[in-house]
């Protein structure tokens, strides 16, 4: 986790990131400069073992194995431009990351995989024989695992670390303000006594004290039922109506292809999605084949998946899929010298062909030309660069056919 905050802020490469992950990356990073904005982003643990990640979902096909990793995380960022700071925010957070590995004694020899040193495409087997462009020979695990995706969602609650904490402070508060109130009491009282009730005060504030405690044991109760009640509905304001579409979309998809998973296609999504918000244009992508974007979209510069994507409909026409997605996205826009968060939807729907299994490890930076054989970025082409040929991306991934503000 420790590495997303250089790979956002700074533009460095995260080298156990697949090619999908880190463009993107590099896009977002060209946004910044482009803005002129200067950013500082940082993840870092909320956990006493920093060490400690947990599994939230996973799934494979024959060849790959793919884990959602969970870790609780806090992530700073900060903006400025021209020495001024425009924005600052600490926020807790649930860090995802989708780690994409190989089947045991499965291994995909004939796929098509970017050399880690010099960029260029072979296939998974020359590699661990050397690289044609630059010799370097790679072991099978010096290619995977790899980072395929990642997101945060906020913590609408509170850790256990944070929340020892919280209760200490507000159980002390509250003892040294029973303290302060009686002494206050006592000061008062002080000129008409003859001392004879400081006994009385004594023993009293051995009672009160305990109470007091306890008094502030509940209030701090009380808090954290609110923070979550409030915090968490206004987070989820919207997503209810997404309840079942998961259930029910994978159990469609499933009759088409056994391994589909809605992880899968989330993580999928949320990629294009980004990939089309943060490129200077949307038209020149392969994988987009909607109207122009709004201007609007193009002051984004920071962009996180908000945790829900609502399923509207699918529809099976000629071997092609559609579906029609609420996609929920908390938002960072720059503009007027300005950054404000908002936490929007978007109309988004995807298509692909369903008459072809899905390649967990299919990247679009690395795309073999069924015509010429040739490999390329198709990321930057639409067309083969050696033969011409239009590459129909539709048999090998999803594409975003509509992006919109809702």
């Amino acid at each position: 986790m420790a590495s997303l905050g250089p790979a956002v802020s700074k533009g460095e490469d995260i080298t156990f990131a697949d090619n999908d992950l880190t463009y993107i990356l590099k896009l977002q990073n060209k946004r910044f400069k482009d803005k002129g904005l200067d950013v500082e982003y940082e993840y870092y643990s909320r956990e006493d073992d920093v060490d400690h990640v947990g599994v939230a979902s996973d799934w494979r096909d024959s060849h790959y194995s793919s884990v959602v990793c969970t870790k609780q995380c806090g992530i700073r960022r900060t903006f400025s431009k021209d020495g001024q700071k425009l924005y600052k925010d600490n926020r807790k957070s649930f860090t995802y990351a989708t780690v994409t590995d190989v089947v045991t004694d499965s291994h995909p020899d004939n796929d098509s995989y970017c050399c880690p040193n010099c960029g260029a495409v072979s296939t998974i087997a020359q590699l661990q024989s050397g690289c044609s462009f630059c010799g370097t020979k790679y072991k099978i695990d010096d290619l995977f695992p790899k980072v395929t995706s990642y997101y945060s969602l906020d913590d609408v609650g509170i850790n256990s670390k944070e929340g020892k904490r919280g209760m200490m402070f507000s159980m002390i508060g509250a003892m040294v303000f029973t303290l302060l109130l009686t002494i206050i009491i006592q000061c008062f009282k002080s000129g008409k006594s003859d001392g004879s009730d400081i006994v009385e005060t004594v023993l009293s504030l051995i009672l009160l004290l305990p109470i007091s405690a306890l008094g502030g044991y509940f209030f701090y109760s009380i808090f954290l039922l609110v923070r979550l009640i409030v915090v968490g509905s206004r987070q989820s304001s919207g997503k209810w109506g997404t309840i079942g579409s998961r259930q029910k979309f994978e159990a469609r998809m499933r009759k088409i292809y056994p391994e589909f998973s809605f992880e899968y296609f989330t993580s999928k999504a949320t990629s294009l999605i980004k990939t089309a918000v943060f490129t200077d244009n949307e038209q020149d992508l392969l994988f987009y084949k909607g109207a122009p974007l709004s201007p609007e979209l193009k002051d984004i510069i920071d962009l996180n998946y908000g945790g829900a994507l609502g399923v509207n409909s699918v529809e099976e026409i000629n071997g092609m899929t559609y579906v029609r997605t609420n996609a929920f996205f908390d938002v960072l826009y720059y503009r007027d010298d300005k950054i404000f968060l908002r936490r929007q939807v978007f109309n988004a729907s995807f298509a692909r062909r369903t008459d072809i299994p899905i390649d967990y490890n299919f990247s679009m930076t690395k795309i073999q030309c069924p015509s010429c054989g040739s490999s390329f970025d198709a990321i930057r082409n639409k067309n083969c660069p050696f033969c011409g040929h239009t590459y129909e991306i539709e048999s090998n991934d999803w594409t975003l056919t509509e992006f919109t503000l809702k």
